[in-house]
């Protein structure tokens, strides 16, 4: 074996490059289940970011179902998830442009349903019996400043105007139709709440034409979060509900709340996107489902007779999107060593198959960095999360005494989290000599809801004390050079980034991914779906308007001196371009280097092959000239204005 070369950390050569890392990924989510046939979508930076239905057949022929230039994707609250169905053979989906739903057979091409009107459909399900589909529907056609969301019903062929079932609250989601057709369950909430927060369970009998005939809340409210409320084969209603402080199964039979199993772990996830599943029946009395603790998540059985809960060991860290029949069961599933993969497993033998891999990119284990979970002290004397990855490249060693460069990543929501399963954006770091400190900072789910809570008030401050802290307990421990720090993040955790080079004097340089520096205009320009989520994060706009200034960057750019680079879409609605621009022009008049890259035609999250090969090397050129090595291989450099060579 080759004797390591001693080298800067940073410049080492990595195979791992951004052509490689876009060509050969995919995105991998949605799977549905149509008989003995899978189905799910790939969405794909090769072909711009267009999300395809591909469906696997009982023999194993996989085939795109979608054909080009179609682009199954709905925008209902922006984020999106839930974007077909499939009921016996046939796909009803929602296109991109326009936003109009189809009906595909495998016969001919895609047909349209609804009007082109503008209107958005998310989270389907089909009543074959009445021939309907039922669904959220989000309505742009009013004057109103913000849009409407229902629940309505669409005939199949789309030979009739839709029909509202249910309306009059600010949000829907879940609507799901009982075995034998008499009752529909969903879920729903108001501002200024999001779905983790509070949301109502309702179910409803339904007359024989479909309409709504009784309906009554049967769990949830404003402090307590329903997730996912699902019909047994004998026509119970199950749900996740976090009443406890953690996310747990539960039914409601007999006019009564029962819990299945009371467990410190959650069963639930933050509702981003329609169409999340952690469990499912493989029959009457069985349910498979997935549960985290501590940063990972396992594969579980539960009777719903006894409660009893079994782990059924599988070697994936990572596990969603989970469907069952008799007998298996389908979810997506990935590791810190393997991709997110579509998995199905046969529940009696527990054999386990990959039906798709989303990378077909194989890392030699001399190059691939295992994520290390670490716990270390914050402020208010409390402890944040994190996974640790070391530098690692089998053909190179740092200089005797030479301590790597840190990237901190700050991850999204802020109400979401980060795990282990393998990430080849981290391994592009750590195979060029970066340690890499993934954040699950307070406020981050899969630790309950009280830890979940911790934000509360707080964004800002606790999240970006634990991303600092993290930092400086690595620096403790003598594993990184306490003089090249970075951090990066997107979106809220590009807000968290700015923060921290704002108000501390850490970090040397940071990434901000489409993110926030103006509180006050995000309050004011972002859709319905966040509209009052400050209200809970910073504070009721505008009585809490002091608060807003005073943890707004924009308003602060006289206390950030070290370089930063921006990196937005042009086309995003979520976090408009203007945050982005504000702080670039008042960093360049302060003098302080800063580099900003646009893309036209990306959205909330890079999408296209393009954009990401980019951005990731963009921001490797950049820290490359901040931080003072050279990058092996060529990449096209980022200019940096108000940079002073070294």
């Amino acid at each position: 074996m080759t004797k390591p070369t001693i080298s800067p950390y940073g410049s080492w050569k990595s195979s791992l490059t951004s052509d490689l890392i876009v060509s050969e990924v995919i995105e991998l989510s949605d799977i549905a289940l149509d008989g003995e046939s899978i189905y799910w979508i790939e969405r794909r930076p090769a072909e711009r970011g267009r999300c395809v239905v591909v469906k696997r057949s009982p023999e194993g022929k996989i085939t795109d179902i979608t054909p080009p230039p179609y682009n199954v994707r709905t925008r209902v609250h922006e984020y999106g998830g839930g974007s077909f169905v499939v009921a016996d053979g046939k796909v009803y989906f929602s296109n991109f442009t326009g936003q109009r739903l189809y009906c595909q057979d495998s016969r001919n091409p895609p047909q349209p349903i609804t009007p082109e009107i503008d209107r958005r459909y998310a989270d389907s399900i089909v009543d074959v019996r009445r021939g309907h589909i039922i669904c959220v529907c989000e309505d742009f056609t009013s004057d109103k400043a913000e849009p409407s969301n229902t629940l309505i019903r669409i005939n199949l062929d789309g030979s009739k105007e839709s029909e509202t079932l249910v309306s009059g609250n600010d949000f829907y989601s879940s609507p799901r139709l009982s075995p034998d057709g008499s009752s529909l369950a969903w879920l729903t909430w108001n501002h200024p709440n999001m779905p983790w927060h509070g949301t109502e369970l309702w179910v409803a009998k339904l007359n024989e034409d479909g309409s709504i005939n009784k309906a009554e809340k049967v769990a949830g409210g404003a402090d307590e979060s329903i997730f996912q409320p699902e019909w047994s084969p004998d026509n119970v209603i199950h749900f996740v509900s976090d009443r406890t402080g953690w996310w747990n199964l539960y039914r409601f039979k007999n006019h009564c709340v029962e819990p299945l199993a009371r467990m410190e772990a959650e069963f639930g996830m933050p509702q981003w996107v329609f169409g999340m599943s952690t469990y499912a029946f493989e029959s009457e009395h069985r349910i498979i489902c997935t549960y985290t603790q501590n940063g990972r998540w396992r594969l579980a059985t539960l009777n719903t007779g006894s409660g009893k809960i079994e782990e059924i060991k599988t070697r994936f860290t990572e596990i969603s999107s989970l469907r069952a029949g008799t007998g298996r069961a389908l979810f997506l599933a990935g590791s810190p060593d393997e991709p997110t993969s579509i998995v199905s497993i046969n529940l009696d033998s527990q054999e386990i198959e990959v039906l798709r891999q989303s990378s077909k990119i194989s890392i030699d284990s001399g190059y691939l960095s295992l994520p290390e979970p670490v716990e270390f002290p914050t402020s208010n004397k409390q402890k944040a999360h994190a996974f640790l990855y070391a530098p690692k490249n089998r053909d190179y060693v740092g200089a005797p005494g030479e301590r790597p460069p840190l990237l901190v990543i700050s991850h999204g929501g802020p109400t979401a989290s980060t795990s282990g399963n393998l990430n080849l954006k981290i391994q592009y770091w750590t195979s060029r000599g970066f340690a890499v400190l993934d954040v699950n900072y307070r406020g981050s789910t899969g630790y309950g809801r009280a830890y979940r809570d911790c934000l509360d008030g707080e964004w800002g401050v606790v999240d970006v004390d634990d991303c600092v802290n993290g930092a400086l307990y690595l620096v403790k421990q003598g594993e990184v050079d306490e003089n090249r720090l970075a951090i990066r993040g997107s979106s809220a955790g590009g807000y968290t980034t700015l923060c921290a080079l704002t108000f501390h004097n850490v970090f040397k340089a940071g990434a901000s991914y489409y993110g926030v520096s103006d509180l006050e205009s995000l309050v004011r320009d972002t859709h319905k779906f966040e509209a009052h989520y400050l209200d809970r994060l910073s504070g009721p706009y505008p009585e809490a308007i002091d608060r807003y200034k005073k943890r707004s960057p924009i308003n602060h750019v006289d206390k950030l001196s070290c370089p930063v680079i921006f990196l937005q879409g042009l086309e995003d609605k979520i976090v408009p371009p203007n945050q982005a621009k504000m702080m670039v022009e008042a960093l360049k008049r302060k003098g302080v280097p800063v580099a900003y890259i646009t893309f036209p035609g990306e959205q909330h999250g890079f999408r296209s092959a393009d954009t990401i090969k980019r951005a990731l090397d963009a921001e490797l050129s950049f820290y490359s000239q901040v931080f003072g090595f050279s990058v092996a291989g060529p990449i096209e450099p980022v200019p940096i204005v108000n940079q002073k060579e070294k």
